[in-house]
């Protein structure tokens, strides 16, 4: 994941927006033309905005995801105007992906915390990014342990339960108070204090730019 982010996104909150904006436009207009041009129109928008390794990186999702489901729903309507809302779907979806692949999560916060979001979101949004991390780190490292003692194959229920999950969950445990202490002790609070950011996110030029042409793109694959 970390390959594939930005040096210069778009400023984070828009990028948020852009995603549910995209997704809404892309299911809404499914059954219509429209649809394919403005997911494809976004893609390159995405493109040359600096999303290259994201615009990249969705194309085998929407390939495989756009046949399975084609395959499945051209065989249960033999219909193609729904075959082909179908296949719209995924794109929209597909294309919903890149900003948040791309984007950093930490800039997110950031940005939240200088427009004064609530301080209960943003901690819990900085607690939740370093959770999920430590968990992938955890879970290879207990699967790592599982084969050099030659625990047995985790498909195994009795297995998976004593080998896998309790270990899982004790270490998650520990995990979520180490990471509450560690915020507290770094001087955070859940009150709406009066606080700075290190580094602010600005809105810049061409975030501007981009949320024209975005809204103008919708406007006309919902008109069209």
């Amino acid at each position: 994941m970390g390959t594939l982010k930005v040096k210069n996104p778009v400023y984070p909150v828009l990028s948020v927006i852009s995603a549910v904006v995209i997704l809404v436009v892309g299911l809404v207009t499914a059954k219509t033309a429209a649809s394919t041009f403005f997911a494809a129109g976004v893609w390159l928008l995405f493109l040359a905005f600096g999303y290259w390794k994201s615009c990249l990186a969705v194309l085998p999702i929407a390939l495989i995801m756009s046949a399975i489901f084609c395959g499945i729903t051209y065989a249960l309507s033999k219909d193609a105007v729904s075959t082909f809302a179908a296949a719209n779907r995924i794109l929209a979806v597909s294309v919903a992906l890149i900003p948040g692949l791309a984007l950093e999560p930490m800039l997110l916060v950031r940005n939240l915390s200088g427009l004064r979001a609530p301080r209960m979101l943003t901690l819990g949004m900085m607690i939740a990014l370093g959770f999920f991390p430590l968990l992938r780190k955890e879970t290879q490292r207990i699967r790592e342990a599982m084969k050099t003692r030659g625990a047995g194959n985790a498909l195994n229920p009795k297995i998976f339960h004593r080998a896998f999950l309790v270990p899982l969950v004790v270490r998650l445990v520990n995990i979520s108070d180490t990471l509450a202490l560690s915020v507290e002790t770094r001087g955070f609070s859940a009150d709406d204090k009066n606080y700075t950011v290190y580094r602010d996110v600005k809105f810049a030029v061409k975030d501007a730019a981009f949320a024209v042409i975005l809204v103008a793109g919708s406007v006309l694959a919902v008109v069209l």
